[in-house]
């Protein structure tokens, strides 16, 4: 397993970038909530830690993993977020439920991270066991939650860079008169 010998929870706090400015979207599912909970308490842990103001962030509940992808989708659409975390946790049954499920969920978050500008971070367990979610909702192998939120954190700095860099280069074109703009066309720099 790719825990084995990992604490989800150890990071390097001095690789982190200043989050305090950046506003978080949580959308947890209420299915296993014993595990969803502890998912959730590492991850607002983790971003309070990184000096993310409390008002900062957003929850929103959802009945299942499924609904993660439509509770994410509206959360982008709703809400000022610089990154979307989607706590969810599915636990293999005696059906292939678990197969859809986890496949559903895990194509529908990558087509809203494609389809959007804003990362949504995917903090869905596909465990076998009950344990196992145990082992990594703030068990023996950490918080799931809590690396979910240092990957939302650089996420939202990478999407932040990015948009610099790109008013940046306009700025750049705009001054060295590679591109010109019709009088009284406004030019609109967008994130």
């Amino acid at each position: 397993m790719a825990t084995v010998n990992k604490n989800l929870s150890e990071y390097d706090k001095n690789a982190v970038p200043n989050a305090k400015d950046f506003r978080f979207g949580i959308v947890v599912s209420e299915w296993n909530d014993s595990i969803t909970e502890g998912l959730y308490r590492g991850a607002i842990e983790a971003l309070l830690e990184n000096q993310v103001p409390a008002q900062h962030i957003i929850r929103w509940n959802v009945p299942g993993s499924f609904e993660l992808i439509y509770g994410s989708k509206k959360m982008l659409q709703t809400q000022n977020v610089d990154a979307v975390i989607a706590i969810g946790c599915v636990i293999q049954g005696q059906t292939k439920h678990f197969d859809f499920v986890c496949e559903g969920v895990t194509q529908g978050i990558k087509d809203l991270n494609v389809q959007t500008d804003i990362p949504v971070i995917f903090c869905v367990l596909t465990d076998n066991t009950m344990q196992q979610s145990i082992d990594r909702s703030g068990g023996i192998h950490g918080n799931k939650g809590t690396e979910a939120a240092i990957a939302a954190i650089k996420m939202a700095y990478i999407r932040q860079q990015a948009s610099l860099s790109h008013q940046i280069d306009n700025q750049h074109l705009l001054s060295s008169g590679a591109i010109q703009l019709e009088e009284g066309t406004p030019l609109e720099l967008k994130e």
